[in-house]
């Protein structure tokens, strides 16, 4: 790896080549984008026209594009090229994929010893599902995770794809950074096997801890964290919008007591279980006398850890989010019509010394061709000459 520049992000000088994909593997590799990698999307041909490549539009950001035919004999020769400057390979696809492509790790790592080879599935390489289909929902059922989300009297909730996508693609990143820190003392790479299903087990670990204490009941809805315990929920207010409460320190539970004006008996009933239910109801009865923002402005600068439940654009604009600029980056790249620069996450974490930053708008299949070969080596005509022959493709 190259040294950092100091302002540039402390990834800078570390070359990814992206094979695209979907879920997990877009948003792992965004993450390594944000904090100064170079980021080379390898598309399919085809890909400009794919409506599932505009769903993960606000994930591409920060990426070069080239498209390249697999199928065409010279395909491969194009690819070699590309991995021979770059320090990590990136590919989501089910097991075998890239083997069948005459890119599996044993062939790529032979000829490139150095390179990190990071492999995200939904299920692992290995296994009796390893070649089956799955979603974040299906990752989270068979983990336990989805087991602790919500009532007991209702189906347990899909919980977006916060899970096992957006865990498996923090879990990718993290991979990539130990295996290149590791790479700076051994001088040869390694496979990065990442699996969503492993990063939804590995979400669960503090309710296993608890469980195996006997601190966590199976039955949905009545432990301290998932809903059961009145002092951590959400509760309706009087114009429909909910407010969230997490008083679990009883400092935290006073000062919730106190704002809502209930009883002083209601601080005994913190902890008995027997009398959950009536705090639930007296809690629940004082929220749903006022607005959500009126309990939003009682409880400001309070400690009695009560915020208003937030939609998307509402959250984006919120003043604490907007004094760390936490949503600072509009929504860019191939979007149709109409479509406005809706604000998205900024990089994180944030450093002191080398910040990250969004180094472009997601970019249209193959948009990068032409200066991506160039870079590799390639002399200009023999670039013309690929992308006459489909070889490769630009926008």
């Amino acid at each position: 790896m190259e040294e950092t520049s100091g302002t540039a992000g402390p990834l800078s000088g570390v070359r990814i080549i992206e094979f695209a994909g979907l879920g997990a593997a877009p948003y792992g590799v965004m993450l390594l984008a944000d904090l100064g990698a170079d980021v080379i999307r390898i598309d399919r041909p085809g890909a400009a026209s794919d409506p599932s490549m505009l769903a993960h539009v606000a994930v591409w950001r920060g990426r070069r594009s080239i498209v390249v035919d697999l199928k065409h004999p010279e395909g491969r020769d194009v690819i070699e090229r590309l991995l021979a400057d770059a320090d990590v390979l990136v590919e989501g696809f089910r097991p075998g994929a890239m083997e069948r492509n005459g890119l599996g790790p044993d062939v790529v790592l032979a000829a490139h010893p150095q390179l990190i080879y990071a492999r995200m599935t939904g299920w692992g390489q290995e296994g009796p599902l390893a070649r089956t289909a799955g979603h974040d929902l299906n990752y989270a059922a068979l983990t336990g995770a989805l087991h602790t989300v919500g009532p007991a009297s209702d189906p347990p909730p899909p919980v977006a794809n916060y899970l096992a996508d957006n865990g498996g693609g923090m879990l990718l990143a993290v991979g990539v950074l130990a295996a290149l820190v590791e790479r700076e003392r051994s001088g040869v790479g390694q496979v990065v096997d990442v699996a969503m299903v492993d990063a939804a087990a590995s979400l669960t670990i503090f309710v296993r801890g608890l469980s195996a204490l006997g601190a966590w009941s199976d039955e949905r809805g009545a432990n301290l964290l998932d809903g059961g315990a009145p002092f951590y929920a959400t509760y309706r207010c009087a114009d429909g919008r909910f407010v969230a409460v997490g008083a679990i320190e009883p400092p935290f539970f006073r000062a919730l007591v106190d704002g809502l004006g209930l009883p002083e008996s209601a601080v005994a009933m913190q902890h008995d279980r027997s009398r959950w239910s009536e705090l639930r109801e007296l809690i629940g009865e004082r929220f749903a006398a006022e607005p959500r923002d009126v309990w939003a402005e009682r409880f400001a600068g309070t400690d009695a850890c009560v915020t208003p439940v937030l939609d998307l654009s509402e959250a984006a604009s919120h003043p604490h989010h907007a004094a760390r600029r936490a949503f600072d980056v509009p929504l860019d790249g191939p979007l149709p019509d109409g479509i406005d620069g809706s604000p998205m996450p900024s990089p994180a974490p944030r450093f002191s010394r080398t910040p990250g930053e969004v180094r472009g708008p997601a970019p249209a299949a193959g948009a990068g061709a032409r200066d991506i070969l160039v870079e590799a080596g390639l002399d200009a005509s023999v670039v013309e000459d690929l992308l006459e022959r489909g070889v490769v493709s630009d926008a």
